[in-house]
């Protein structure tokens, strides 16, 4: 019963704990959701919104308030002209008629009928010329008058022909004729052919009949089409080209007290002097821009950086960079300085990209920044209204403030970087000013002042803000370590001051970590850094270690080796302890924590077991508590403060047993399962070993040969000094 109560509830407590994990990982990814929404719109509101008034409120038909010149040059289509000449191009176009042939053969078979009838009853003998009349009256479809009809009975049937013919000569001209006879040129059409009659002196009776017959049968025969001429009329607005309008630098758009028409208004708003509001789907396209870039960044460290991606502080650190500096860049671009408006129109220039690059390659990674700076470039040209000029400038600085600061050896070096980029800046606006037309005395002290003003302001703005940002994300940066590597640091004095043993011990220490870390590609700064502050948990006994002890009295002959090891043991803990007091980067503390991994006291542990004949001894007694090395510079720390240790102990250092003994300690490091958690490889190893000997081929080089008393002198020293031990140098290291 006990046993099944305690698997439901092992069961119980599991599947609480997964749930329980899977509710952290979704809030987690709601918070790195809610972060990029939160960083996209930002940016997207930068790139589309302006913070600053209208520079002017004006309308066509108001009388300008002052004088304005064009700050920048520009091509742009004036859509106002381009308008009115597709308008005149559209009503230019004739209207497309169908021409319906049926309708002419209509009309002349309506002629020839009625022409046929006529000719009947003209050649009835039996017919008297009342009859006829009466008969013609009946035949014919409209009125003629009694004399008109008398005329007619008594003409001849041959005569009736050749008016026929005349007719449908005539009419047949008149609806052939393109496009044919429309609706609206009906009229005009029986005019015309009225008039051609007249001139034609027919007989009185056949002009009055063949006026009818006109007014009668005559029709349109061709009919608007509507499809066809609205096509027509769209290929000739096509054809129409765009109405550009060119504005120079400087040139003068209006002048004070001057009308405003449409054409000035239309190149104040292509110069960006009204700030028109951003349509909605203008707005809606940056965001989804923005998005797509972020997605480049975002797959990008999918790919390349895991650690990173993984990371949301991070990121949120990555998008916290970005926001700072457009919102910087954004309220340069919005000054604008009245008395000199051509300056004014440079600002784009003073954008400090390089102010990201420089933060994003020191904090997190230099490849990340170029593509960082890249996309930010490109906002950037976004930001100023399409002047892809300032992008570039921007993309040349920022990438130098990357490669300047991607090697950091001293705290001068983000001031250089500053320097290298106001002097990239400066030749990048010459080179753009010339391709754009720039006058070339503008250019010279635009320039001159604005790269230097983005060099200064870019190391400033990393300068500042470089503090705040690692603090608040727990980041060491080189910057940090490299005020921590200054022998005036407070913990630095103190261990030379009451530890110059473990000092000394520090700096060679740190010599080999440095070679190491430069030979197996791993952060050689930090390795550096963390080799002077690793063994600063000796502070609280210093004289319990043999290199502190001055005189052949040593403590540990006095007191148990379990005592020994516990103290020696202990400077880990206060170590660690101490780092954390002065608040020292987390990368420090962890090589302080993990420098001696869970290593045996092997001097302590031997002479405990010679003492102790009951075997009661364990190993575990003697061994530190860890954990193990996590990382590729803690695990050459811990190698090399071993090998100083024990090459420091050795009688005849010859360069073969050097090497040998270093090659020892590191097999034996390897085979105590001290380095199954860093990511140390066997070639590493070796490399490891090889730079290791190059040190001490330098600090133990051969010397220059001695008179003999002082040969002598020197082997009496010597003599008395190998009467001190090994004691305490296993937990020295």
């Amino acid at each position: 019963m006990v046993d099944q109560r305690g698997v439901k509830l092992l069961r119980f407590l599991r599947k609480t704990a997964g749930e329980l994990g899977l509710l952290l990982i979704g809030r987690r990814r709601v918070r790195r959701g809610m972060a990029a929404v939160l960083i996209l719109l930002l940016v997207a509101l930068l790139m589309s919104v302006d913070f600053v008034p209208a520079k002017l409120d004006v309308a066509a038909g108001q009388v300008s308030p002052r004088t304005i010149k064009a700050q920048k040059s520009i091509v742009f289509e004036n859509k106002l002209k381009t308008a009115e000449q597709k308008r005149v191009a559209a009503e230019k176009v004739q209207k497309v008629y169908d021409r319906d042939p049926q309708v002419s053969i209509a009309v002349q078979k309506d002629i020839s009928v009625l022409m046929a009838a006529i000719r009947d009853i003209q050649s009835d003998a039996g017919l008297d010329a009342p009859a006829r009349v009466a008969r013609l009256r009946a035949a014919i479809p409209f009125t003629l008058t009694d004399a008109g009809l008398s005329g007619l009975a008594l003409s001849s049937a041959r005569d009736t022909q050749q008016v026929e013919d005349v007719l449908n000569s005539m009419i047949g001209k008149a609806m052939g004729i393109d496009p044919g006879i429309t609706q609206e040129g009906l009229e005009e059409a029986k005019k015309t052919l009225i008039e051609q009659i007249n001139q034609r002196k027919l007989a009185e009776p056949y002009t009055v009949l063949a006026r009818g017959v006109v007014e009668k049968f005559l029709r349109p025969n061709a009919f608007y089409n509507i499809e066809k001429t609205k096509q027509k009329q769209e290929d000739a607005m096509d054809a129409v080209s765009p109405v550009m309008v060119s504005v120079k630098e400087g040139e003068k758009v209006i002048g004070e007290g001057e009308i405003i028409t449409e054409e000035h208004l239309a190149k104040l708003q292509a110069l960006g002097l009204t700030r028109p509001k951003p349509p909605f789907t203008s707005i809606l396209g940056m965001v989804l821009l923005v998005a797509l870039l972020m997605a480049v960044v975002l797959f990008y460290l999918y790919q390349q950086n895991r650690l990173i991606y993984e990371q949301a502080g991070r990121l949120y650190l990555l998008g916290i960079i970005v926001v700072l500096v457009l919102m910087v860049g954004k309220a340069i671009v919005a000054i604008n300085v009245s008395q000199w408006p051509e300056f004014s129109a440079q600002f784009g220039y003073m954008v400090p990209l390089a102010a990201a690059g420089m933060l994003i390659a020191i904090l997190l990674d230099s490849r990340l920044a170029v593509l960082v700076v890249a996309v930010m470039s490109l906002l950037v040209t976004l930001m100023t209204g399409y002047q892809i000029r300032f992008g570039l400038v921007g993309f040349i600085g920022g990438i130098t403030g990357v490669y300047s600061v991607s090697r950091l050896s001293q705290q001068g070096d983000l001031v250089r970087s500053g320097l290298y980029t106001s002097a990239s800046s400066s030749m990048a606006i010459f080179t753009v000013g010339l391709v754009t037309g720039t006058p070339l005395a503008l250019l010279i002290s635009t320039s001159l002042a604005l790269g230097v003003i983005n060099g200064i302001l870019s190391s400033v703005l990393t300068i500042g803000a470089l503090p705040y940002l690692e603090g608040t994300f727990r980041l060491t940066s080189p910057v940090r370590l490299l005020e921590l590597s200054h022998p005036n640091n407070v913990l630095l004095k103190k261990l030379l001051t009451e530890a110059p043993g473990t000092y000394h011990h520090s700096i060679i220490v740190g010599n080999l970590a440095e070679a190491a870390a430069d030979a197996v590609g791993g952060d050689s700064l930090l390795v550096r850094v963390g080799s002077y502050y690793h063994d600063i948990g000796k502070l609280k006994r210093p004289y319990f270690f043999i290199e502190n002890q001055m005189t052949c009295d040593n403590p540990h002959d006095k007191i148990a080796p379990s005592l020994s090891t516990l103290i020696l043991t202990s400077h880990v803990k206060d170590g660690a302890e101490l780092a954390r007091e002065h608040r020292l980067p987390q990368g420090i503390i962890d090589i302080v924590e993990q420098h001696h991994g869970s290593g045996l006291v092997s001097y302590f542990y031997h002479k405990a077991l010679e003492n102790d004949r009951t075997e009661t001894v364990t190993e575990e007694e003697f061994r530190y508590e860890g954990p193990k090395p996590q990382t590729k510079e803690s695990a050459i720390i811990m190698l090399a403060d071993s090998v100083e240790a024990a090459v420091r102990s050795l009688q005849n250092r010859t360069p073969g047993r050097v090497e040998g003994l270093i090659r020892k300690i590191i097999k034996d490091k390897l085979n105590d399962g001290q380095l199954d958690e860093c990511d140390l490889t066997f070639k590493d190893l070796d490399t490891i070993a090889t730079a290791f000997v190059r040190v001490f081929s330098g600090v133990f080089h051969s010397r220059i040969e001695y008179p003999d008393i002082v040969v002598e002198m020197e082997r009496r020293r010597r003599s008395a000094g190998a009467r001190k031990q090994f004691a305490g140098r296993s937990g020295g290291g």
